[in-house]
């Protein structure tokens, strides 16, 4: 019985190693034809582009002008 177990166990195992291995060739398939062919993304020409310059203020601009001051409501819950 153990060992009908333990074989049952080693083909599940071995089965979903090779679904494993097939799935993810199947995904990269196209990009290993394409290298074969020497069509690949690395071995064409880079596209040179202009670095984007990005502005990051440190506050929000509505923070600073609002007053903190305490209204009477606020103080009364308090």
């Amino acid at each position: 019985m153990i060992a009908a177990v333990t074989t049952l166990s080693f083909l599940v195992a071995a089965w979903a190693t090779v679904y494993a291995v097939i799935v993810s060739l199947d995904d990269s398939s196209a990009k290993i034809v394409a290298a074969l062919k020497g069509d690949s993304m690395l071995a064409r020409e880079p596209v040179l582009t202009r670095p984007v310059t990005v502005r990051i203020s440190g506050r929000h601009p509505s923070l600073r002008s609002q007053s903190a001051r305490a209204k009477p409501e606020w103080r009364a819950a308090a």
